[in-house]
């Protein structure tokens, strides 16, 4: 090389040492925007997929929770049932842990539901397994259309679920193409090679790669969609997804055990068993990882390109590996649960044993309501009607208790005081559901929903209401009895009479909310005006006895008062039967 020709060749070095570093940080930058971006869209779709379903699927929601009893095989079909509606496992689990920490659910039944919440949840593993990818956006974009356009509310839920579909695949195929930049930059891949699950140890640290990713991430949609991205890309082998997802598994458990916090040691017991139940699948499916992989590979076979050859790392990719991986990761939770499904009552009793009761009451508030049920708001607004039905019962009991006192001799100061305590029970119990339902309508719920909610909090306050009314009526007998007056014994009678019939009809108003009974009867309008003509009836006989009989003012007021009370029991219960038939 002559003198002449050396600087140059010095410049040309110089010149493509400092163009390396920027073409490096062109492809750093875009991996990382194409990961964040695609994951983003993922998640959102997830989300959206997700409230979509519930939208559409609510009522069938509330009747599977329902269904759910002591059977295992029950609990797990609904559990299977409902992530498979909801889309996500952590959802399910959480809303487990809400139901047994309100003491709707037993342990024994949330067991059943979580464990079937782990087979729902491979549904998505299926779904990202659709090579649709290239049509994910113009899904997402004529979806937007229907959605942006459509006035009905099922119309507008079907369209969040496809619009969620459309950018859960948009979302894999811009992670998949960020993903390709790795193979453009050796070092960066190598690392990826080094977690090989060829050997025991090997499957260990990809399934703690994929738990941590899951933790952090708080999705084991999104991190089973980040695996799978990666093993169509060529970036890992096959058997190092399938460690991944298995690890994946162990990593959705901390959202439920996050939940626990505060709860109940029932919920707590739940929580603890969803991870001992991922914990026991993950120690025996690592035990026989490659004679399962070989049983996968036997009934999904790789199907390779003409001519397809191992990169240096030994890495083949087959064109249905995503197929391999929904595969691994059904199988696996199908067998664990089938395996778990003969020990349930001995799970019960462990947990029980391994999470002891608490000496104290561990309810901090009167209702049953929990926050966590604000996820489903389908299921939210079935919690607080459930609370609302507790208020109608809690009016009779309170009825019954006035009758018994209205015919002692002397009040029984321990059923007074009881009576007195319902009363502000369930003013207590309004406020904390009216709190719950206004964070229900308050998010973005569909409009059978927020019309429900209304009607819940209209419901809410007569209830209160009749119970406040039937205090009134006690307060009145209580006062003529400090003052050492009694009613007269035939307006004792009569107040007996009239107070049958107002029982009588609170109780068919509140069984007609729990049964759902939208249809007014002749019976319900033939008794409304059976009272209202009793309570005519008694004022004008009172009038008439003041005529002909010395009855003491305080009297004449408190049985006065007693009847307007009555009456105004009467109407409360009128307006609920009305703002159930939609009259009002």
């Amino acid at each position: 090389m002559s003198e002449v020709d050396f600087p140059f060749f010095a410049f040309q070095l110089a010149d493509a040492a400092a163009q390396k570093p920027s073409m490096t940080g062109e492809h750093v930058a875009k991996l990382v925007f194409g990961l964040v971006g695609g994951l983003g869209i993922f998640l959102l779709g997830m989300k959206h997929m997700s409230e979509g379903m519930q939208a559409v699927a609510g009522s069938s929601l509330r009747r599977l929770i329902a269904a759910v009893t002591t059977n295992r095989f029950m609990a797990t079909g609904v559990g299977v049932l409902v992530t498979t509606l909801i889309q996500s496992s952590s959802v399910t689990t959480v809303m487990v842990v809400g139901f047994v920490n309100s003491g709707v659910m037993t342990l024994q039944q949330a067991i059943g539901v979580i464990m079937g919440a782990n087979i729902g949840t491979t549904i998505t593993s299926w779904i990202i397994a659709i090579k649709i990818g290239k049509y994910g956006l113009p899904l997402l974009g004529v979806f937007a259309f229907v959605y942006l356009f459509s006035k009905g509310d099922r119309w507008r839920s079907w369209a969040m679920v496809f619009m969620g579909i459309g950018m859960v695949f948009f979302g894999l195929e811009t992670m998949g193409t960020a993903c390709k930049v790795i193979k453009e930059m050796p070092d960066f891949e190598r690392w990826f090679h080094k977690f090989h699950a060829d050997s025991y140890f090997g499957v260990l640290g990809c399934a703690f790669v994929g738990c941590v990713m899951t933790m952090l991430v708080q999705s084991s949609s999104a991190t089973l969609g980040i695996t799978v991205t990666l093993a169509q890309s060529g970036v890992i082998g096959f058997e190092s997804a399938a460690a991944l997802v298995i690890g994946e598994n162990i990593g959705t458990t901390i959202t439920a055990y996050l939940a626990t916090l505060g709860t109940t040691t029932n919920a707590r017991r739940a929580a603890y068993f969803h991870i001992l139940f991922n914990v026991t699948g993950f120690l025996w499916i690592t035990a026989i990882f490659q004679w399962y992989l070989g049983l996968i590979e036997t009934l999904v076979p790789g199907h390779f390109a003409a001519g397809a050859v191992a990169d240096e790392n030994g890495i083949r990719v087959a064109s249905n590996v995503a197929a391999q991986i929904a595969a691994t990761h059904t199988i696996f939770n199908v067998v664990n649960t089938m395996l778990f499904l003969c020990f349930v009552p001995a799970a019960t009793r462990l947990m029980e044993r391994l999470v002891p009761a608490k000496a104290f009451k561990e309810k901090p508030r009167l209702t049953d309501l929990d926050i966590r049920m604000l996820e489903t708001p389908m299921l939210a607004v079935e919690q607080s009607r459930r609370e609302i039905l507790k208020m109608g019962d809690g009016c009779i009991k309170m009825l019954g208790w006035l009758k018994d006192l209205l015919q002692q001799p002397e009040h029984d100061p321990a059923l007074a005081q009881k009576l007195k305590h319902r009363e502000k029970i369930l003013d207590s119990m309004q406020d904390e559901v009216s709190h719950f339902v206004t964070d229900v309508i308050a998010g973005s719920v569909p409009h059978a929903v927020a019309d429900e909610c209304r009607q819940q909090l209209r419901l809410a306050d007569e209830f209160e209401s009749i119970s406040d009314y039937i205090d009134v009526i006690f307060r009145f007998d209580e006062k003529l009895r400090k003052t050492e007056l009694r009613f007269t014994e035939s307006q004792t009678i009569d107040m007996l009479a009239l107070h049958a019939s107002v029982t009588e009809y609170v109780s068919v108003v509140t069984t007609a909310y729990r049964e759902g009974n939208m249809k007014p009867t002749e019976a319900n309008t033939t008794l409304s005006k059976k009272i209202r003509q009793q309570i005519k009836e008694l004022r004008r006989n009172h009038l008439e006895d003041l005529t002909g009989e010395s009855i003491q003012p305080k009297v004449t007021v408190a049985f006065l008062n007693a009847l307007n009370a009555y009456q105004r029991v009467r109407d409360h219960a009128q307006n609920i039967m009305q703002v159930l038939t939609g009259a009002k």
